[in-house]
């Protein structure tokens, strides 16, 4: 097997893991499936990014914001143009809607937000144009439209055993599942944890410790 470098390389590795003619058509399939299985148990800080915008008070239902296309989950909110970024409190659809009633709706900074669909609605409704900064968790860049994306350069394993898996319902019988099976939970678990070391690594200054007496 060559090396697994982009979609069409990929492809033609499961295709030679499978062994199975009837099943070329349907590994696009197969990735695609894996695809949305990593965008729900993969957490890594590759996934994590920032974009910034501004609220605009004299546009339409300002106090609404487009959630970016590639949005999976929200980590921070902020408004980044006051001293301090005051973090935007999480609320509930309901409980957001029950704040603006017991404020009357009056307009001031914004201190709460909540989403639904594809928007995020804020709270209070701001009296000023507020620049928003938001750090969310992204989806993984489908193989689809990408020849590759920083998941597969730099785990082409995981997308390898992830598809295989995904092929497993046509394969019932076959001997191999139970090491595909393997494969996959050890590549998302190693994956996981070596985003986790990261984060740790990165926490702080590393403090050196000796062993004997203390000087």
């Amino acid at each position: 097997m060559s090396t697994i470098a982009n979609y069409s390389d990929l492809q033609a590795a499961i295709a030679e893991y499978l062994a199975r003619d009837n099943l070329t058509a349907r590994i696009p399939t197969f990735i695609q499936f894996s695809e949305a299985k990593f965008n729900r148990e993969l957490f890594v800080r590759q996934m994590e990014t920032r974009v910034t915008t501004t609220i605009d008070i004299l546009s339409t239902d300002f106090e609404f914001i487009s959630l970016p296309s590639d949005f999976q989950t929200m980590r921070r909110i902020r408004l980044s143009g006051l001293t301090g970024k005051p973090t935007l409190e999480y609320k509930s659809p309901a409980g957001l809607d029950a704040y603006r009633l017991s404020i009357n709706n009056v307009t001031a900074q914004p201190a709460y937000f909540t989403i639904f669909g594809s928007e995020i609605e804020i709270a209070p409704t701001p009296s000023d144009n507020y620049a928003i900064e938001m750090v969310y968790r992204k989806i993984v860049p489908p193989l689809a439209s990408n020849s590759t994306n920083w998941l597969l350069d730099m785990a082409p394993d995981l997308y390898l055993y992830g598809a295989l898996m995904e092929a497993a319902p046509y394969m019932k019988e076959d001997g191999r599942i139970q090491t595909w099976a393997s494969g996959l939970s050890n590549a998302l678990g190693s994956l996981n944890q070596l985003s986790q070391k990261a984060v740790v690594f990165d926490a702080g200054p590393t403090r050196m410790r000796f062993s004997g007496p203390t000087p």
